[in-house]
């Protein structure tokens, strides 16, 4: 597994990144090309945080974490990861590797604590017109309707279909099609 570390805020010791790497080697079962990870670590009114990000045959798998200590949100965030692979485990099993899933006696609990969530149920659905719009109009919708992102034709872009959504760290992320 190819790893990039990036340090924002913090400067971190090579102990620590070895015990990152080390931690995300235990993912490298599940993956039978190289996979690659970037592990971000910051620090923010006191608090470790440490995101990691697996891009393996695109998929991208994330996690955040973020503890009091720098090696508890290096463990969070990757058996977080390890949570996300487990609880998708069989729409998974057709893009990882073979044998990925064989229980180890570390995952066996896991398994037997989480219920089977094979099957995602629609609740609701919505359908409306796309009007093209430019960016701003979108957020500015968007906030009138209340909502955390919102779903446009971007008239900035040549129609191209886009989503304006609200970051939880602060200000706007927008997303465009590649048609």
């Amino acid at each position: 597994m190819k790893m990039t570390f990036t340090e924002r805020k913090v400067s971190i010791s090579d102990e620590v990144k070895e015990y990152a790497a080390k931690k995300c080697e235990k993912l490298d079962r599940y993956f039978d090309k190289d996979s690659s990870a970037k592990v971000t670590f910051s620090m923010e009114r006191g608090r470790h945080i440490v995101e990691i990000t697996v891009a393996h045959g695109g998929m991208l798998f994330r996690a955040s974490e973020q503890t009091h200590d720098m090696y508890a949100s290096i463990d969070g965030a990757v058996d977080s990861i390890q949570r996300q692979i487990q609880k998708n485990k069989t729409r998974l099993e057709k893009r990882l590797r073979q044998g990925a899933f064989d229980k180890p006696a570390e995952f066996q609990k896991l398994a037997e604590d989480q219920a089977p969530e094979d099957i995602y149920d629609v609740l609701r659905v919505k359908e409306f017109e796309v009007k093209p719009m430019t960016v701003e109009e979108a957020i500015l919708q968007m906030n009138l309707l209340g909502h955390t992102f919102f779903f446009f034709r971007n008239s900035e872009e040549d129609d191209r279909h886009s989503i304006v959504y609200r970051r939880t760290n602060g200000g706007y992320g927008l997303i465009i099609s590649k048609e």
